[in-house]
């Protein structure tokens, strides 16, 4: 049955007869397929999907959405306030994209960058009706998220977990490889599950936990004190970020037992036998289910204990990451926490793991048992130029800011970014922090080389998201969207080196998409927005067992359909709620049965904490509107009685 609405022919009328210019290309206001795509609603479904950040803009954003259709749609765009329903501001649309892109032919831009006045707005096609979900516009539009993204990081602790409030793998584990004999017990507890699983991987949470240490630098004033070191609810005195990368920076001294030895993995795929809770793990390495768990040791070669062997060349990919993390910390902890103990041991660990990595330079993999799976890992001249650099920040000891501006020349401009296509984490950990820390240490001859290698990334992402409506760069390989945040944080970085913003709403695209800016209209973290379309059916035993959505988990994100199509293993448990949305470029499913688009990371989400600790606001802000909040609610109470 066809149905046409008296408010929606008002509607489109009003915008057919207002005098505005029409979408070059589109028909004019006297052709009648426009103005029936304008008038008709079949069964009463949109004509037109937005798609809008959902968490939001801040007041000086370039302010962005998209709407897309089946049919051509002719007129005006408006911004309503979501409180009074008021206009507060039309304008006309805009061809987006040329020539369409997946199952639907037009696109249209609505930009309403002009609008500076902070609220809860919606946009509305004008001819149809069709509206948007609700957004903030607001310099606290993205609160203290990163909160959220930490909340999510103590959902995966090893060892004691606080979301749980269990002990688990405590028998962590037994050796593979390396100088001593074969089953070993030695102490590698603690640490995370580096995603639904739970296996443990340096490779991941060396990174993770420099990542963590970066974001307090760059943002310090956005962080908080709401947790203790155990992740329990009593602020001990420490920054909570602070707090995770510790427990980062523990497990990681335990990988490394003596001045020349490295372990690097925890577990294997013997680890996927189902949902579990991790203190009753089945998994069964040769000493029984629950028990002791494979460690393997950095030997720089392959390894495999069945079928499936690992490539290797080396070990300075994890000792550069290692080196960093542990440098960071050293200055972090003399200077910041008044524990110089805990920093000597860390500078320490940062110099003899180093030393190791020079040793050994190529890289280490990680380690698959039943399946072809693992960690691809192919660059290792990055990490140890940024090793280098924060080694020679806190000891002035020149060889290191030598070898950092060797390891510069040598990894260049090499990324992930100008490729169609890599291997599963080729191009760990996707953004080269090690230019960004080299950058003001060196002259200003060598700083215009490191700038020309990160633009020569960005330009081409730029160039590959010219080729979609939603101006995403990244190619959609498996975790796409760990990829996004490191094109963001790329570009911020960047800005931070030269002060140069001309990429600045290309980045805002790229945070828009991760947040709701994209064919299937929802965020791509776990509980983000609060009341917003998010991943919640997410392949994870947390989820599967205790059916409690634990906020701030970055999903992997879209993968192309031809990826999708070639994994083992995947199912959905449920109809496809974005069926409609799904295309040949990109497929993402909302679907515990998707390990490769809905398993949020441990270390794409801390990879994304500075992300959001840029947008958000200082945690001493968000502190007085809590009290403001619980004040009036108090007062309204009060009032009430």
């Amino acid at each position: 049955m066809i149905r046409i609405p008296l408010l929606r022919i008002a509607a489109f009328l009003a915008a057919l007869y207002s005098g505005v210019q029409h979408p070059v290309g589109h028909p004019g206001p006297f052709q009648a397929p426009c103005m029936m795509a304008g008038e008709v609603d079949t069964d009463g479904k949109p004509i037109a999907f937005i798609r809008v950040n959902q968490v939001g803009y801040l007041v000086e954003d370039s302010k962005r959405a998209i709407a897309f259709s089946t049919q051509p749609i002719l007129g005006t765009f408006s911004l309503i306030d979501h409180r009074t329903g008021s206009i507060t501001d039309t304008r006309p649309l805009a061809v987006s994209f040329d020539g369409g892109w997946g199952r639907f032919q037009y696109y249209y831009d609505l930009d309403f960058s002009r609008v500076k006045r902070t609220g809860r707005y919606v946009l509305r096609i004008d001819a149809t009706g069709d509206r948007s979900t609700a957004f903030s516009i607001g310099d606290d539009a993205y609160q203290t998220y990163q909160d959220d993204l930490l909340t999510f990081l103590r959902q995966q602790r090893c060892g004691y977990n606080p979301f749980l409030d269990v002990k688990c793998h405590e028998q962590d584990g037994r050796t593979a490889y390396g100088p001593l004999p074969p089953g070993t017990p030695i102490d590698v507890t603690g640490g995370w599950h580096d995603a639904g699983d739970q296996l443990k991987y340096l490779l991941t949470a060396s990174n993770a936990t420099a990542r963590m240490l970066l974001a307090y630098e760059l943002e310090p004033s956005k962080f908080g004190d709401r947790v203790d070191r155990l992740g329990h609810p009593t602020p001990n005195g420490v920054p909570d970020v602070l707090d995770e990368a510790r427990w980062g920076l523990d497990w990681m001294h335990k990988l490394h037992p003596e001045p020349d030895q490295l372990y690097h993995q925890v577990a294997d795929d013997r680890d996927h036998t189902g949902w579990k809770y991790p203190d009753k793990d089945n998994s069964d390495y040769g000493w029984g289910p629950n028990s002791y768990r494979v460690v393997y040791y950095a030997d720089g070669k392959p390894q495999g204990l069945a079928k499936f062997q690992s490539e290797a060349t080396g070990i300075a990919n994890l000792a550069g990451r290692y080196a960093a993390a542990m440098a960071m910390a050293h200055r972090i902890w003399k200077r910041d926490l008044g524990d110089p103990e805990f920093a000597e041991r860390c500078l320490r660990a940062a110099a003899e793991v180093y030393r190791m990595g020079r040793a050994g330079e190529g890289y280490q993999q990680g380690n698959s048992y039943r399946a072809p799976y693992r960690y691809l890992e192919r660059t290792w001249a990055d990490d140890m130029e940024w090793g280098a650099a924060e080694l020679y920040k806190v000891t002035g000891e020149t060889h290191y800011l030598d070898r950092a501006k060797t390891y510069a020349q040598k990894i260049g401009a090499t990324s992930w970014m100008p490729l169609e296509t890599a291997g599963h984490y080729e191009f760990y950990p996707f953004v080269n922090v090690g230019h960004f820390a080299l950058y003001p240490l060196v002259d200003p001859e060598f700083q215009r080389i490191l700038a020309a290698d990160y633009r020569a990334g960005i330009d081409a992402t730029c160039k590959r998201g010219s080729r979609t409506p939603f101006r995403v760069g990244v190619p959609f390989i498996w975790c796409s969207n760990n990829l996004t945040v490191a094109l963001i944080t790329q570009i911020l970085l960047y800005e931070r080196m030269t002060q140069d913003i001309q990429y600045h709403a290309f980045m805002l695209a790229q945070r828009d998409w991760l947040f709701g800016n994209n064919p299937w209209g929802t965020s791509m973290f776990t509980g983000i927005p609060r009341h917003g379309e998010y991943p919640e059916d997410i392949h994870t035993s947390i989820w599967k067992l205790t059916r409690t959505m634990v906020p701030g988990g970055l999903v992997d994100g879209p993968v192309a359909t031809s990826v999708y199509n070639r994994l083992i293993g995947l199912h959905l448990s449920e109809e496809d709620e974005f069926a409609e949305f799904q295309n040949e470029h990109a497929v993402y499913h909302d679907d515990i049965g998707d390990y490769s688009t809905n398993e949020p990371t441990m270390d794409g989400t801390a990879g994304a904490i500075y992300m959001m600790a840029f947008f958000g606001v200082p945690d001493s802000i968000a502190r007085r509107a809590d009290a403001k909040d619980t004040s009036a609610s108090t007062e309204s109470d009060r009032s009430g009685e």
